[in-house]
This record gives C-alpha cells, structure tokens and sequence, in this order.
C-alpha cells in the first residue's frame, strides 16, 4: 500500500487475543503508519466512541467487528452505534468478521449498515483491499 498517503484509523473490535495480535501484525506489514486501536467488546468501543467530538481524528475509518463477545456483542454495538453515529459526523466503514459460518449472521449482517461479513481469519489480501477500498472513500 501506498505510505504516503495519510494514515487510516483502525479499529479491532474483539474478544480473542490471539485474532487481536494477528490482525494487528497484518496490518503493520500492509502499511506500517497505520492507527491501530483495539477494544475487547462493544461497550468499551462505543464508551470511546461517545467521549469524542465529531469528527474526531481518534474516531476511526473502519471498524474489524466480531460478533461473540461478552458484555457487549456485535449486535448490540451495532444498535448502540447507530444511536451515537449522527453525532459522530464521520463516515465509519463496518466489517464483520466472525468466525460464524452460520447464513443469518450474514443475512442480519445486512440489515446494518456493514459493508461486508468475512470469515475469520483475515488474510493480507483482503485487509489491503479493505484498506484501500476505505482509504478511496475517506
């Protein structure tokens, strides 16, 4: 990917470590400048999102969601999200990834505003293509 351009904001949003580490470690071979931020569940996501102000350089420019988590899941951050979203006033993009293979998680997936639901786990190619599908809109 190209590093001149400005640096993206990235956002983890899961339970498992080791998936933390990995798509982290992705990331950093795809374009090293790259913000990196990572929440374990939902409600820690969504508290760090409603103590910024719109528009925000910490808000990011897309969002790794998985689906199982405790305290709060993908679901519920994604109905918490859409409440705090006008106030954002920043373009999100949304990406599902679950290790579910289950066809109405992907069909729920789609009543929100997701861009995609991919299956864990993450390779490279798909995290370039993200990046820079979310790098042309941002």
């Amino acid at each position: 990917m190209n590093s001149n351009s400005t640096p993206l904001t990235i956002c983890l949003i899961d339970d498992d470590f080791i998936y933390q580490f990995t798509a982290k470690r992705i990331i950093e071979l795809v374009d090293p400048l790259q913000k990196v931020l990572v929440f374990s569940n939902g409600k820690e996501a969504i508290d760090f999102f409603s103590q910024q102000p719109p528009n925000s350089e910490l808000l990011p420019d897309v969002i790794f969601l998985d689906i199982n988590m405790p305290v709060m899941n993908g679901w519920e951050f994604l109905d918490a999200y859409n409440d705090i979203k006008p106030a954002l006033d920043k373009p999100i993009s949304i990406y599902m990834i679950s290790s579910s293979v289950d066809e109405k998680d992907k069909i729920r997936s789609k009543t929100f505003n997701v861009k995609d639901f991919i299956e864990k786990p993450i390779n490279k190619e798909m995290m370039v293509a993200i990046l820079r599908l979310t790098r042309a809109v941002a």
